[in-house]
């Protein structure tokens, strides 16, 4: 009877401690960003917290006093846990709603509570950052953080450390390739037949070569050992410099540097996204000299400017090309084609007769229908800059930086609004030294400097002969070219320097060039991370010395298809790896977009002093989560059609 007494009680137990070794308590993995509990207390000796979901414990932690901390009140002490918990899982509970038990009832009021120190005044500040509610908790309900605020810090268990070998099939491969092509049939397309005597064996059986495995030049392992180093999760694109350096440690074969740099050249991933350190593609090509004045212009515009009393916010930049005089004219930015081509007769036909050339960016004004015609019927020929390349009206961009830096300095030592300093600043301009002239505009135009209060010439009536008026005007002009040829050559010399040419072909394909930091997607944020290039596309036609066509998808249709030569980069990758442009949507500036394509829910988010409605949207072209939750007012005013 005691026999089998004793042999069912060691049944139990050995049935009880397997229970508790299979039903041990382990930490899991959140479930979702909802029904967060925290559980804080605090010692004299240290803080201790534990972060559960739905019963199930996520992370505890726990820390000893500080040195300060140690003269805290019982009320901070407690308070301190709280802000240790939100600090430390900060990842999990940053905006999302959780509760937080202590057991110091009356940190419940604490967001109620009329005198604070300073310390709590700081820490108030952190916890208004957090949708967070404190709720009382008794000290013996709350042992796991009671226990862990009252432990101290003991020796360190030392480990030891296990060797743990892992192998692959790699040395396998190694081996097969090199057998095979060691054999005297392979040797000449292998092209080692002077070089296996030279090949030496190590302890694995492989063959190497100064210390390096040697790799069979036409194996397909060459292509793959190439790939791991360049696209693996470990490596992620380095350039071919560093590829090779970290192969060479292991690994050589013949022509093993040029391989690799091909291998870097024909990476379509790597030329999407590395930028460009050397110098931008294609020498300058500086306009042809006017022969007369007011017969060759540029013009701009200078548009967000500040709106005056009168409604102008935007200012016509015009100058002529061979005497460099402008005029600044104040407008509109709503001004439609009509009105502009009204304000043009006005200020510029009026006084210098109409232009045989214009030269212009594409701004939607200087190439809509109206604006072509009206030239047209005028005898004017419009020239306008390639796709996103300022650099071809370069006169007028240097003019309105000039323009920019004068008005500035009215509006800081005058005051008042821009425009009506406008008519002194293009005097000033015209009637000050000009660099590449050698003489102010205004003596090229009208032969002589206009007066100021401080620098006036000559006064009184001169008479001129017909014949010397002319012949003193031709020199003047003459002189003039002189002196603008001998400025662009000098800038031409300065530009190149810091250029380098190169020349594509009809038929190649090439990676268009877009700019990321001017790309808003939505809600001002930008994407910083999107691809610097797109493409490939094909050249059609070449304009120019520094310019081609391109043949752009639909999806492009609303940009124009020429460009200069440095927004271009010769693509060497196969076309099998062409990108399509859904996965990299650009609106007609170039800039990334980022469209939402349905409202899938909608709630109501409860703060402490305030409730936001918000909306779950489903993205379309977007990097990362394709659904968000977003505040459904800015919803409503970005993209109201959702709402409809």
């Amino acid at each position: 009877m005691t026999e089998e007494h004793n042999s069912g009680g060691l049944y139990h137990e050995e049935e009880h401690l397997t229970e508790l070794q299979v039903m041990a308590p382990v930490l899991t993995l959140p479930d979702g960003p909802d029904d967060f509990v925290v559980y804080s207390d605090a010692s004299y000796l240290g803080l201790g917290c534990v972060l559960m979901q739905r019963g199930k414990v996520i992370a505890y932690a726990s820390r000893q006093l500080k040195v300060h901390e140690v003269n805290y009140p019982i009320h901070d002490l407690e308070l301190a846990a709280v802000v240790f918990a939100l600090k430390i899982w900060r990842h999990y509970l940053y905006g999302v709603k959780c509760t937080i038990y202590t057991d110091h009832k009356s940190l419940k009021y604490f967001f109620t509570q009329k005198e604070l120190n300073m310390r709590q005044r700081r820490w108030i500040e952190l916890l208004k950052d957090y949708d967070c509610e404190i709720l009382y908790h008794p000290g013996k309900a709350n042992v796991v953080a009671d226990a862990l605020s009252r432990k101290e810090e003991h020796e360190p268990i030392r480990v030891t450390a296990m060797k743990i070998m892992i192998s692959s099939d790699l040395v396998d491969q190694i081996k097969e390739a090199q057998v095979e092509a060691l054999k005297e049939e392979n040797w000449k397309r292998d092209r080692i037949k002077g070089q296996a005597h030279n090949l030496d064996e190590d302890s694995r059986g492989l063959k190497t070569r100064w210390g390096r495995v040697w790799i069979p030049p036409t194996c397909s392992l060459k292509t793959d050992l190439m790939e791991e180093a360049h696209k693996s999760k470990y490596s992620i694109h380095p350039g071919a410099t560093k590829m090779y350096r970290d192969l060479r440690v292991n690994y050589w074969w013949p022509g093993m540097k040029r391989d690799i740099v091909k291998y870097v050249e024909k990476c379509l991933t790597c030329l999407q996204v590395k930028a460009e350190h050397q110098k931008p593609y294609g020498k300058l090509q500086p306009l042809e000299i006017p022969m007369w004045k007011w017969e060759h212009i540029t013009m701009d515009l200078i548009t967000k400017l500040p709106k005056t009393r009168k409604g102008y916010d935007t200012i016509w930049v015009i100058v002529d090309r061979l005497t460099k005089s402008a005029h600044f004219i104040p407008i509109r930015e709503s001004y439609s084609s009509e009105k502009m081509a009204e304000v043009y007769v006005k200020e510029i036909v009026s006084r210098h007769g109409i232009p045989v050339t214009i030269v212009s960016d594409r701004d939607t004004r200087f190439t809509s229908h109206f604006w072509k015609n009206f030239q047209e019927e005028l005898g004017t020929k419009l020239l306008l800059s390639t796709a996103y390349h300022p650099q071809t009206d370069g006169q007028s961009e240097r003019t309105i930086q000039t323009l920019e830096d004068m008005l500035r300095a009215c509006i800081i030592d005058f005051g008042g609004s821009w425009d009506d300093y406008l008519p002194l600043a293009e005097f000033s301009y015209n009637n000050s030294y000009h660099s590449g002239l050698g003489m102010p505009p205004y003596e090229m135009l009208y032969g002589r400097r206009c007066r100021t209060p401080v620098c006036w010439g000559e006064v009184g009536p001169r008479e001129l002969e017909n014949k010397e008026i002319l012949k003193v005007t031709n020199q003047r002009i003459d002189q003039i070219r002189a002196h603008l040829k001998a400025a662009q050559d000098r800038q031409k010399s300065y530009a190149d320097k810091r250029r380098r040419p190169i020349e594509f072909q009809v038929g190649d394909f090439v990676l268009l060039k877009v700019s990321p930091w001017k790309g808003v997607i939505r809600f001002r944020k930008r994407g910083k991370l999107s691809p610097r290039f797109i493409g490939p596309f094909k050249i059609i036609a070449r304009v120019g010395n520094v310019a081609y066509r391109l043949e752009l998808p639909e999806e492009l249709k609303l940009i124009h298809n020429t460009f200069h030569v440095s927004y271009l980069r010769k693509c060497l990758a196969d076309e099998s790896t062409y990108v399509p442009l859904e996965d990299i949507e650009v609106d007609e500036k170039l800039n990334y977009v980022e469209k939402p394509v349905e409202i899938l829910d909608h709630k109501v988010k409860l703060l402490r002093n305030k409730t936001i409605d918000q909306v779950k949207v489903k993205w379309k072209h977007r990097k990362g989560s394709e659904y968000t939750w977003e505040s459904a007012d800015e919803m409503k005013k970005f993209y109201p059609y959702l709402f409809a």
